[in-house]
């Protein structure tokens, strides 16, 4: 979803013009920009949590060139999601979680020797009998 989309969803919910939709989306946005700006966490209850990480200088280098460079001190935003939105995320589509789990590869060191031969490369068959 990009902001314009999400200025969408908010003007269609709200059945506001999507000027004032644009303003409300740009506040928030503004407002948590400021926050964390001032070394203050936000958290929103169900969705997640938003923190600025601090790290420090350090000597890394060029990977073209393997020069070294000087990487200042840096501060970033960082996301850690809530519990309730994992779920909520998780829990979207029940039947395509199933169809997900019956999807995965069976494990790689069955039990008989008919799944080692069924697993097996085409190199490889000479080795298994």
């Amino acid at each position: 979803m990009t902001k314009s989309e999400l200025i969408e969803a908010v003007a269609n919910k709200l059945k506001l013009p999507k000027g004032k939709a644009e303003l409300i989306v740009n506040c928030v946005f503004d407002s948590m920009e400021a926050s964390l700006k001032r070394g203050e966490r936000i958290e929103i209850r169900g969705f997640g949590s938003f923190e600025i990480r601090n790290y420090r200088p350090y000597e890394g280098r060029n990977p073209r060139t393997g020069a070294k460079v000087d990487v200042k001190p840096k501060r970033l935003p960082f996301f850690k999601v809530g519990k309730e939105l994992k779920e909520r995320v998780n829990n979207a589509h029940p039947e395509n979680a199933a169809a997900r789990v019956a999807s995965l590869p069976a494990p790689l060191a069955p039990a008989s020797g008919e799944a080692v031969a069924a697993h097996a490369s085409p190199l490889a068959e000479e080795k298994v009998l």
